[in-house]
């Protein structure tokens, strides 16, 4: 249920469940009292047109005339001809809706309202009406008249009786206002908590769980889990649900972060143990200089030739951090070209052979392609994907006459490129992570063999950057193979249109 509706029910309900209560209880309590007044009075009330004070609200305003009546009927009924008396009695009911009437045998002897009197005289009970154990008066419904009566002997022995006729303007509504405003308070208050607690169970609490649920998330506790209710498509459901998209993101974002800075230590630790093995070496050679130990220009030449090689070393540690910063915030300097793959890699060749003869590595190199075949790539990027490669077949190397082959393949509208090794090879079980960034196979790593871990994961990151796709078979013992795809430049083909992956 929507807030919206809810809101609906509770403005209906607010209305309508006070109002259907009150009639309910203003019928139930008119009834009670009606029926109470009409066994005072031995009656039966049969309408309920006059609500506002009880027949013994009426009776009460006219006691004092009928209880001094009935003294004076005790101590001289003959006061009772005295027409001037009987006048005295009747001004006193002014204000009470009331007047006497004395009946003397069968006629009317005094009226204190000719008019009324004709109306009702027809009525009027009969001498020695009044039973023991039923009240004096008498009730007319149709007429709405209160009649009370006292019967007494007139001096001359005539039967007399003595009518005091008050006008009910209502039957109920001194205690039923009373009892109405009880019942009216109580069925307000009690809507009043049936509402509270309804709103509670549909909008506190779930607040309150809310509330709760994201103070674990501000003390980055991200496993306090909110459920809404089944199938629910009410608001507090779908702010259920939007907290636990948020709080499924800000812990995938937390671990993410948490799994970056463990990265990120581990390949400064990894730069320093590999920055701090070509300083040393550098500043032993230098050492070895100014101290006069390369006493011969052949020793200085090894000794200059090793400081530049490990000069090298540190630049290429210190170019991987460099890229590594790049692949996090995607913003590789790439500068694509049309270039022709067999003169691209006739260069390359030649550059590494010369590194791989000092590391008595023979190279082997295949090209299958056709001498035209062209490539949309980055050299300088290419380029660094080669030597990544190579750079790993040579510190992995553990053969005295190491071999690594180079092969250029057709592959339909695309070429491969094989770089194959015969070094250590890699276990199956780390086959698969090779790609992933700071991932080493050699988990002790010592200072021959260490690494930054990123170097495939640089060489990845640039083949897909490319269009295209790298994987490695490998086995223990025997060597590694590299492969990795990119697709062709056909004629057709603008240079844009071959560079949509730049």
């Amino acid at each position: 249920m929507t807030f919206k509706t809810k809101l609906w029910v509770m403005f209906v309900t607010i209305i309508t469940l006070p109002v259907i209560l009150t009639a309910v209880t203003f019928w139930v309590l008119s009834f009670r009292l009606i029926q109470r007044e009409g066994m005072n009075y031995g009656i039966e009330v049969e309408n309920y047109s006059m609500w506002s004070d009880s027949l013994t609200s009426f009776e009460e305003l006219t006691d004092d005339v009928f209880y001094r009546l009935q003294i004076q009927v005790g101590i001289d009924s003959a006061r009772f001809l005295d027409k001037q008396y009987l006048k005295q009695v009747n001004d006193g009911l002014e204000g009470t809706s009331s007047y006497i009437i004395v009946r003397k045998g069968k006629g009317i002897y005094f009226s204190g309202n000719e008019e009324a009197t004709n109306k009702i005289m027809h009525r009027l009970p009969e001498y020695g009406s009044i039973h023991e154990g039923i009240n004096a008066g008498y009730y007319y419904s149709d007429m709405e008249k209160l009649v009370k009566q006292i019967d007494f002997v007139f001096p001359d022995q005539d039967e007399g009786s003595i009518f005091i006729v008050t006008k009910v303007n209502s039957v109920i509504s001194k205690d039923l206002l009373s009892y109405l405003s009880i019942f009216i308070v109580s069925i307000l208050t009690l809507t009043a908590l049936l509402l509270t607690q309804w709103i509670r169970k549909q909008l506190f609490l779930p607040l309150r769980e809310l509330n709760i649920a994201m103070h674990h998330i501000a003390g980055g506790n991200f496993d306090y889990v909110l459920l809404a209710a089944n199938n629910a498509k009410d608001e507090m459901s779908q702010l259920y649900n939007s907290y636990e998209d948020m709080r499924l993101k800000l812990k995938e974002s937390t671990e993410e972060m948490m799994e970056k800075e463990k990265q990120n230590k581990e390949l400064v630790s990894n730069i320093s143990h590999d920055l701090k093995t070509p300083i040393t070496s550098i500043k032993g050679y230098v050492e070895g200089i100014i101290d006069g130990v390369a006493d011969t220009p052949e020793k200085r030449d090894r000794y200059i030739k090793t400081i530049y090689t490990k000069a090298c070393d540190m630049d290429r540690l210190i170019s991987e951090l460099t890229f590594y910063s790049g692949i996090d915030s995607n913003r590789i300097p790439y500068h694509f070209h049309r270039i022709n793959v067999t003169d691209y890699f006739n260069d390359c060749v030649e550059d590494v052979g010369l590194e791989l003869e000092s590391e008595n590595i023979q190279l082997n190199y295949t090209n299958l392609l056709n001498p035209d075949t062209m490539i949309i790539a980055d050299p300088e990027q290419m380029k660094k994907v080669i030597n990544n490669i190579i750079g790993n077949s040579i510190k992995y190397m553990d053969k005295e006459k190491g071999i690594i082959d180079i092969r250029l393949i057709e592959d339909n509208d695309s070429i491969r490129i094989e770089i194959e090794d015969n070094g250590k090879g890699i276990a199956a079980k780390d086959l698969g992570n090779i790609f992933e960034r700071f991932y080493r196979t050699d988990a002790s790593r010592n200072s021959a063999r260490g690494g930054s871990g990123i170097g495939l994961s640089i060489v990845k990151k640039i083949i897909e950057d490319h269009g295209g796709y790298i994987w490695a078979t490998s086995k223990e013992g025997v060597g590694t193979c590299m492969h990795f795809v990119i697709r062709k430049h056909s004629d057709n083909e603008t240079e844009s249109e071959s560079i949509k992956y730049e």
